[in-house]
């Protein structure tokens, strides 16, 4: 898999997402905050199994409506602000 029109979001904007996360993200095919956006149940739960060495750190820092926020062209403090609450 590869990034759309050949650019990747930079996944760094989501609180708990540093540079070794976005490269096994990138691993793992995922490039874009929609993607991360419209992970199902089942497919959070999958993520966070596969996370060598951080394995929960989706759900825990809500990656999800982080990405959502970030998808919809949302700032990143809102962003920052949903990964706290």
């Amino acid at each position: 898999a590869a990034p759309r029109d050949g650019k990747a979001d930079d996944l760094k904007l989501i609180v708990g997402i540093g540079p070794k996360l976005e490269a096994l993200c990138n691993r793992l095919g995922f490039f874009h905050f929609d993607q991360i956006a419209n992970w199902t149940e089942a497919e959070v739960a999958w993520v966070d199994e596969n996370l060598e060495g951080f394995k929960g750190r989706v759900t825990r820092d809500k990656w999800v409506v982080q990405a959502r926020i970030l998808a919809a062209g949302g700032a990143v403090a809102e962003a920052e602000a949903a990964a706290k609450a």
